[in-house]
């Protein structure tokens, strides 16, 4: 027998041992590593679901006001005063809030994408519209105030409509959908095309959406004397009272603020209200409005 070749064998035994061992220790090694991170993910995800029950639905609103149109023989201060005074109020009552005047088609485009990138399952999404608004193939469009417009056509072009700003949100899954729009006034652009304004369209509202509009569809409304238009008067002063411990849902805020426009204004401007609501909202702040629920 050769000594010689069988210590070199058990020389290559004991390597080969060694290196399996070795192995054997960067497997163990790996598979922990890979354990804890796999926790650490369960823990990261289990506390990010425990913060989202913590702070309840998501509250987001987008507020536009529009008042500064080229094309307008004088500016429309309540616009921009309404949009500041809405956008205060619906902070305080646990929105948070996007809030753009004197928006031009761009700004609009980009101001619904962010609204839609932050929507989520639980979201309540608040839309106001202020400025001027026209109707056109049974759609009602916001027009932006950098729009165009000769003829009917133009509107789909130059505006975004309130409808398609609605199914954005609803395919974004948000729970419930809240829309005031002010924008049924005399506009200078449908003069150049027919013989007298329009108003909104009738907006259906879809799954699970309340809809506030200044006029009934087909009709305007005048501007008042005051710092705000009328629908926005009465609808602060309504949500005000929420704040004084008079609870009641926004569906029962619209429409008393519906009853009060109508009474201020003697008939003359008569607010409408659309309401798909399967669980009605509550306005004040989130810990409130739960416990309202």
């Amino acid at each position: 027998m050769d000594f010689s070749k069988l210590g070199t064998s058990r020389r290559s035994i004991a390597i080969a041992a060694a290196l399996v061992g070795m192995v054997s220790l960067a497997i163990g090694a790996h598979a922990a590593l890979n354990k804890r991170a796999l926790d650490d993910a369960a823990k990261a995800v289990a506390t990010e679901q425990a913060d989202a029950v913590a702070i309840g639905p998501s509250r987001i609103a987008l507020v536009i006001g529009n008042g500064h149109y080229p094309d307008a023989d004088a500016p429309m201060t309540q616009s921009i005063n309404d949009a500041r005074a809405l956008s205060a109020a619906l902070r305080h009552d646990g929105f948070d809030v996007d809030v753009v005047e004197d928006a031009t088609y761009d700004d609009m485009s980009r101001a619904v994408e962010r609204l839609k990138s932050r929507v989520r399952p639980d979201s309540v999404v608040m839309l106001f519209f202020g400025g001027y608004g026209i109707q056109a193939g049974r759609e009602s469009f916001m027009i932006p105030v950098d729009a165009t417009i000769w003829k009917e056509a133009d509107v789909r072009r130059e505006g975004i409509s309130v409808e398609s700003v609605l199914d954005a949100i609803k395919e974004n899954g948000a729970a419930a959908k809240l829309v005031v729009l002010d924008a049924s006034r005399r506009n200078p652009y449908e003069r150049r095309f027919r013989s007298f304004s329009h108003g909104l369209a009738a907006i259906a509202a879809p799954d699970n959406a309340l809809i506030l509009s200044s006029a009934t569809p087909g009709k305007v409304a005048e501007d008042s004397n005051g710092q705000n238009s009328m629908l926005i008067s009465e609808l602060l002063n309504h949500l005000n009272a929420q704040r004084d411990g008079k609870q009641s849902g926004a569906e029962a805020v619209f429409n008393q603020t519906r009853v009060a426009v109508s009474r201020a204004s003697d008939g003359e401007q008569v607010p409408s209200v659309s309401s798909s609501l399967l669980e009605d909202v509550r306005f004040g702040n989130t810990e409130n409005a739960n416990a309202g629920s």
